[in-house]
């Protein structure tokens, strides 16, 4: 039988796994829709941007892999960025963007995708009890998404 201590240690480590998978699934998703904007996109600035915050989200998701793998863990098969009931609905809506061919409209739906994003990296690092190197490697994959955010809004400044 287990103690109080090894059930809540098994627990914490369940959540964090599935906190990473989650996570990878979403990272995986991204990338697939930065690379779809980037096929409809006209500029070719955008289209570097897109391509740049797909290769991101890739290493990101190489990232969250690899520390799943650390905990002895393996990453769900779902987490290749297979088609879920519950997609971000940035990936949802980028479709009616791209639909459009609209530079503008791909920057809009990327914006409501970062904010998404951003968001679920916060309950992440606010909810669970993380160890430090994943704590850390969240807050960087937060902080460049934030950074991300910044520069979608620089973007759109230029398709006005």
């Amino acid at each position: 039988m287990k103690t109080t201590r090894e059930a809540a240690r098994e627990a914490s480590h369940k959540n964090l796994v599935e906190a990473l998978n989650i996570l990878l699934e979403k990272n995986y998703n991204a990338e697939k829709g930065f690379k779809k904007a980037m096929e409809h996109a006209d500029s070719l600035q955008l289209k570097r941007f897109l391509k740049k915050q797909a290769v991101q989200r890739n290493h990101f998701a190489t990232e969250l892999d690899k520390q799943i793998h650390e905990l002895n863990e393996h990453p769900k098969e779902s987490s290749k960025g297979s088609t879920i009931a519950n997609i971000h609905r940035f990936w949802i809506d980028i479709k009616t963007a791209i639909s459009k061919n609209d530079d503008e409209s791909i920057l809009e739906e990327c914006l409501r995708g970062e904010k998404s994003s951003l968001k679920e990296y916060d309950e992440k690092l606010e909810k669970l009890m993380l160890p430090p190197k994943v704590k850390a490697m969240l807050e960087d994959h937060r902080k460049k998404i934030s950074e991300t955010l910044k520069d979608i809004s620089v973007l759109e400044d230029l398709y006005d």
